[in-house]
Order: C-alpha cells, then sequence, then structure tokens
C-alpha cells in the first residue's frame, strides 16, 4: 500500500483490471469448447470448460465442480457450481441437485481439516437484488468463518485481509478433498 497526497492508503490489485473492464469474458471465451447452452461472457461456463481461473478448481464432478473465490470473502471462500448454466435452484436437474448437495458436504469437511474455522456461511443468493453477482450462474457459496474475521481493516479500511495466496489455499484443499475421497 501506499499513500497519496490526500492522505489515502490505496491497495493496488491491478490483476482485476480485466474485470472491471469486462474484458475477463474476451481474454479465452473464443478458444474454448463451450458446452452446449453454456455462456460465453460467464466465468463459471468458461472455468467448466477449462478456462481462465480453471486453475482454482479444487474438485470435478459429474455434474458440478468446485472451485475458490476468486474474490474470497475468507481464505477457503469456496463455491460448488453446476457445468451447465443454470441461474435457478428449481431448474437443476435431480443429479445436480444431488451433487451440489454432496460436494458441498465434501467442501465442509476438507475446508475444516485444513483450516479449523469456526463457523461456516453456506448458500445461494438467486437473483441480483438476493446479492448474487453472478445470478445467471448458480452457485453455492462455501465460506469458513473464525471469531473476530471481521475487523477494523474490513469495517473501517473496507479492505480484506488475506493471509494465503489463493493457489496455495487451493493445493490445501485439493489435497484434503483427495484424501476425504
Amino acid at each position: 500500500m501506499t499513500e497519496g497526497p490526500d492522505r489515502l492508503q490505496r491497495l493496488y490489485t491491478p490483476y482485476r483490471m480485466l474485470y472491471v473492464r469486462g474484458e475477463e469474458s474476451e481474454a479465452d471465451a473464443g478458444e474454448l469448447a463451450l458446452a452446449e447452452g453454456a455462456d460465453p461472457s460467464c466465468p463459471f461456463c468458461r472455468i467448466a470448460a477449462g478456462g481462465a481461473q480453471s486453475e482454482l478448481v479444487v474438485h470435478r464432478g459429474d455434474a458440478c465442480f468446485v472451485v475458490l473465490n476468486l474474490y474470497p470473502y475468507n481464505p477457503g471462500h469456496l463455491m460448488v457450481v453446476p457445468n451447465r448454466h443454470v441461474a435457478d435452484y428449481t431448474d437443476l436437474t435431480a443429479q445436480e441437485t444431488a451433487e451440489v448437495a454432496a460436494l458441498s458436504q465434501h467442501a465442509l469437511r476438507a475446508i475444516r481439516r485444513v483450516s479449523q474455522p469456526h463457523g461456516f456461511n453456506l448458500g445461494l443468493n438467486l437473483g441480483g437484488v438476493a446479492g448474487g453477482s453472478l445470478s445467471q450462474h448458480l452457485h453455492q457459496h462455501v465460506v469458513p468463518r473464525w471469531s473476530g474475521d471481521a475487523n477494523f481493516m474490513t469495517v473501517l479500511g473496507q479492505t480484506k485481509t488475506l493471509p494465503q495466496l489463493l493457489e496455495d489455499t487451493r493445493d490445501l484443499l485439493a489435497a484434503a478433498w483427495s484424501d476425504d475421497a
């Protein structure tokens, strides 16, 4: 962080510029073999096809995958995502519904093994007004929580501190995932 003439702290995050400009979807969508019904502008569809951020995938199931959140609330924040581009929980197939549930349970066990959180937030944001920033493609959040994880940096500085690189978190969770197979 650096301090400017206005005495404000600045945390530079240049890796987010593609996202801010809306270019993230264009970066690799043209080169991917997207599934039928997939949306090339959807980051989850691109991850499902092996595109950008697919290196953050912890596990791939038959109908769903588990991926680290690129902009996590806390370290180890996972998302369970159907491969199919679907927005509403009621539109999931029976197989997708069962796999979202099973992978969410597995995610809880893997995170507990790696991080020993004090609790979890587990849930879906269906629709933009419900908080879903990517509401067109359903995804279940699995967020580990610790006592005091919302501190002055988050509340006053509007800055989330993450003590571990996403790649390191992914490696730990992937190892714990396979231990629980």
